[in-house]
């Protein structure tokens, strides 16, 4: 039985007043003067009268105009459709390529079933037309139905067919047979080599992309600048410089510099080889932008963290009156995660507000990610809960902004909820779970969750999940047992597992395994400062200052030089940027006073300077004012004398959070009841009433 497609009543034929000649032929007519439905009403009237409705051509032009060359439902051709008495193949072919073009792929489908219900005779244009249904629907499965059909009707043959044969199993995800059906090919026309290629860019398969262009210049086949597109997004993706640079210079041979995606397309891939320099002079030299240029371009400032362009350049944007799209504002919030800046990041949300953006799973997941980066772990939680659609990465950023915020235990329920909800944990949740474990001190709930995610899940431990147990282990006072686990893991252990265990080394004073972490992590990366600073201050806390001095007057002789320490505050959308010890602010004067007062006010209340965190060529009676000068304290006295009472000061630190910072940031939140927020390199630090949410462990 045919599937029935909706029927709509006869509609009444009204007279055209000022009718030319109706042509013999009238498919000129039909198609090139038909521009609105009432056109089409007067022409369908007048085929009637005229009779010429009756005659196959004419009717399927008619067809034509009302299922393709008009962009209006389909509801006028499928009444001139179910009025043909016996519509043939092209006339189905018309129908199926109407429905797919606007977006009714299904009815496409359905269609396509009739007409085979009817013994329809389908041919290599009907094949084609369905195919695209198919990919537009994912649908796998009536695909390779309809490939068969295509072998039994003869058109197995067809270079179109296959072409689009090798989209629809590209599209569906089936790239191995896509590239099958592309190998079987004696002749390949642009279009099948573009057709391969869409199939390997849609799901990643970069390499393979560049494999197949350099087949196709051994083999001198001719491309286009589609194929240029996307061997260009391959060589961004794979840092393929070489290559990029190689068909940069084509194109400038070529004279193709006026295609604006070709040079969006170099944009982008300067930008993601690391060349961001490079990209801007491309993006400036061009004659108009559309927002896949501005978005490319704000996108390579994001991902090579020069931030504060990305930001200035979505101003830009902004001026020049271009819309944004999802990836810019991707890029955008990602920049202020990096940069701490809330303020920023809270009126791109308002932005996306106000433009009235769909909350995708992407976007919302970029909001919660900002949110918690900045340390406002609730408006995070918000966002979750207004997404419609959450998927594994949206549940496990939210779990490690907790883990980070310092808020473990709420990150451990957060994981048994997506248990419950059945939603499969993957192995960047597992770090956020067993962060969390380690920030809330549970060594037994890690332990378990370290076997369950290979027993229970099948993922495989990386050297991240390890060093989240050395940390649960290191921070519990589990020193000994660290060391083992180290000791007797499958893999081998890098830096950052030593200098995890380094840390704790510090925390509980254990010397022998602090000297023995730092022995090892000189061997992997003998330059980093931040490893010598945490041996010496292991040995001053047990009085140990002889060694404490010789390890600084070690890393002084090889050259090893601790990067300067650097923070940054928001304040009423700008961001302000503080180095230890310098005065180009342009209040510089007035924050050096405040910073006086400050110290002042927090040694009464108890604070004693740490001089051991001094650099290390102060002379001694300049140790203390080299402490006092470090660049949070900078932005903390600005943000004491340029914020409201009682606000909340957020600030972004390049380094780890030194013990004497640490503890006079505790004091200052007390003295001048403040919230402090500071974000360093490895955690968040919520300091309220005199204390910190880390514990004094970090």
């Amino acid at each position: 039985m045919a599937v029935a497609l909706p029927l709509l009543p006869a509609r009444t034929s009204t007279a055209i007043t000022s009718t030319p000649l109706f042509p013999g032929n009238p498919r000129t007519l039909i198609l090139e003067q038909c521009k609105t439905i009432k056109d089409l009403n007067a022409i369908h009237a007048r085929l009637i009268k005229t009779q010429l409705l009756l005659k196959p051509r004419v009717a399927e032009n008619l067809l034509e105009s009302a299922a393709i060359l008009l962009p209006t439902s389909m509801e006028y051709a499928i009444s001139i459709f179910r009025q043909l008495d016996e519509p043939d193949s092209p006339a189905y072919n018309i129908m199926i390529r109407g429905f797919t073009l606007k977006q009714s792929p299904n009815d496409a489908l359905l269609l396509f079933k009739e007409m085979h219900e009817n013994h329809v005779q389908p041919d290599e244009f009907t094949f084609s037309c369905i195919l695209k249904a198919c990919s537009r629907l994912q649908a796998l499965s009536e695909g390779e139905q309809i490939h068969a059909l295509i072998f039994k009707c003869g058109f197995g043959s067809h270079g179109f067919v296959k072409n689009t044969l090798i989209h629809m199993y590209a599209n569906c995800g089936e790239v191995e047979v896509a590239r099958r059906v592309f190998d079987q090919m004696s002749e390949r026309n642009n279009r099948t080599w573009n057709s391969m290629f869409a199939g390997y860019t849609k799901v990643g398969y970069w390499e393979e992309v560049v494999k197949l262009f350099r087949d196709m210049l051994e083999l001198d086949a001719r491309f286009d600048e589609v194929t240029l597109v996307s061997v260009l997004t391959a060589c961004g993706r794979l840092a393929d410089l070489e290559l990029g640079e190689w068909i940069n210079k084509y194109i400038e041979e070529k004279g193709l510099t006026g295609n604006p995606t070709l040079i969006t397309s170099l944009v982008d891939m300067y930008a993601k080889c690391g060349q961001v320099d490079t990209a801007r002079q491309l993006f400036d030299q061009m004659g108009s932008r559309d927002v896949v240029a501005w978005s490319a371009m704000i996108s390579g400032y994001s991902q090579a963290r020069r931030c504060r362009e990305a930001i200035d350049l979505f101003h830009d944007m902004q001026k020049a009156n271009i819309d944004p799209n999802e990836v810019t504002m991707v890029s955008v919030l990602s920049s202020c995660a990096v940069l701490g800046a809330l303020e920023t990041g809270k009126w791109v949300h308002f932005f996306i507000k106000k433009k009235r953006m769909k909350l995708t799973v992407t976007l919302g997941t970029a909001l919660m990610d900002f949110y918690a980066k900045c340390g406002s772990v609730e408006s995070s939680m918000e966002v979750f809960e207004k997404m419609p659609v959450k998927n594994v990465l949206s549940w496990t950023v939210l779990i490690q902004g907790l883990a980070s915020n310092g808020q473990g235990k709420r990150a451990l329920e957060l994981f048994y909820l997506i248990l419950e909800n059945n939603v499969k944990p993957n192995d960047v949740t597992f770090i956020g779970v067993l962060s969390a474990c380690s920030h809330a001190g549970l060594v037994e709930e890690g332990r378990n969750l370290f076997v369950s995610m290979s027993r229970d899940f099948g993922i495989e431990p990386r050297i991240e999940h390890y060093g989240c147990m050395v940390d649960i282990l290191g921070r519990a006072g589990l020193i000994e047992e660290a060391y083992r686990f180290i000791k007797n893991m499958p893999i081998q252990p890098n830096a950052v597992i030593w200098r995890t265990l380094l840390a704790s080394c510090k925390v509980h004073k254990n010397v022998e395994i602090g000297e023995e972490s730092l022995k090892q992590i000189v061997k992997l990366e003998p330059t980093h400062s931040g490893d010598y600073i945490l041996l010496s201050n292991i040995y001053a806390s047990v009085g140990r200052w002889e060694d404490a001095l010789r390890v600084r007057v070690a890393m002084k002789e090889k050259g090893v030089k601790k990067p300067p320490g650097c923070s940054l505050i928001e304040l009423d959308g700008v961001i302000h940027e503080f180095f230890a010890e310098d005065n180009v602010h342009y209040q510089s004067e007035e924050i050096y006073n405040a910073i006086e007062d400050m110290m002042k006010q927090i040694k009464s209340a108890g604070y004693v300077p740490n001089t051991a965190e001094a650099r290390l060529d102060a002379e001694e009676d300049d140790k203390e004012s080299s402490v006092s000068h470090h660049s949070e304290k900078l932005a903390i006295a600005f943000g004491l004398m340029n914020s409201p009472p009682g606000t909340t000061i957020r600030i972004t630190k390049n380094l780890r959070v030194c013990t004497d910072c640490h503890n006079a940031t505790k004091i200052v939140s007390k003295v001048f009841n403040r919230e402090i927020v500071v974000r360093d390199r490895t955690r968040f630090h919520h300091f309220k009433g005199g204390s910190c949410s880390c514990n004094d462990y970090w």
